[in-house]
């Protein structure tokens, strides 16, 4: 399967990133890609002190919109993340749809960000916990045969998440992301290629990239690796699109070398 991976500078306005991704989505299927893989709160980028004020609801202006870009150009939108009210919380919630814009399934982040690195020469200071609520559930989707464990961003540090979905029967592990420059330059590709690595799949990185705002700016480099840990594209900085072909011949070739999906719970003491 022939995927495209977008990279973004998004900011505050839904409107300016949906022109863009727009763009990205019609060149996509122009080179033959079947789906397409958005990065963390493509939507709409706040400065992280507060939610932004184009908060997505089921079946409201925002949630079509988002709908939109599969039902549109007819192929698979996943990964992406944009900020959801429900109930009263708001959660970042990654949003996927098959090529008619049916809703295939969402996946609320789990582990949220809280960093402080204000000693730092960036003095980067993020609590996610201010702004957002705590998704509760794992959550896998097939896509042509694909099994695809969705996560976003720093759900990437907690190793026993893509363990479980590996378990489960997941190849490929999307990651969703904004994550910020120091931590970017000191653990994004090691934690990435960690992942495919240890559970044999492939790994897609889509990110944001760039200044969002006086507060927020992020390190871009969205991956492909593949199950072998070996990295296919690497999107570096800027703006653009990126593509990679995901094979289930690769995973089968590379899982019959090393015998290492073990169930989580086994117990090691």
């Amino acid at each position: 399967m022939k995927i495209g991976v977008i990279q973004l500078q998004s900011v505050l306005d839904p409107e300016i990133n949906l022109s863009k991704i727009n763009g990205f989505i019609l060149e996509a299927k122009k080179q033959g890609a079947l789906a397409v893989f958005l990065p963390e709160v493509f939507y709409s980028m706040s400065d992280g002190t507060k939610p932004t004020p184009f908060l997505v609801e089921p079946g409201n202006t925002h949630y079509e919109a988002i709908r939109a870009l599969a039902k549109n150009s007819g192929l698979y939108v996943l990964g992406g993340s944009a900020a959801t009210l429900l109930n009263g919380k708001i959660l970042n919630r990654s949003y996927n749809f098959d090529p008619q814009g049916n809703e295939i399934a969402f996946y609320d982040k789990m582990n949220l960000f809280s960093c402080d690195l204000s000693k730092h020469p960036s003095q980067t200071t993020v609590d996610e916990r201010k702004v957002y609520s705590h998704g509760n559930k794992p959550q896998m989707i097939e896509v042509e045969g694909f099994k695809i464990g969705l996560t976003i961003c720093f759900d990437l540090r907690f190793p026993e998440l893509f363990r479980s979905y590996s378990y489960q029967g997941a190849n490929v592990l999307s990651v969703s992301s904004a994550f910020t420059v120091p931590t970017g330059k000191a653990h994004w590709h090691t934690l990435l290629r960690a992942r495919a690595i240890e559970n044999q799949s492939y790994v897609i990185a889509s990110a944001q990239w760039g200044q969002h705002n006086d507060k927020l700016s992020t390190f871009g480099h969205s991956l492909v690796i593949d199950p072998w840990g070996e990295i296919l594209v690497d999107a570096g900085e800027g703006e653009k699109i990126v593509y990679a072909e995901l094979k289930l011949e690769v995973i089968k070739a590379i899982r019959e070398r090393l015998d290492v999906i073990r169930n989580p719970k086994e117990n090691y003491m």
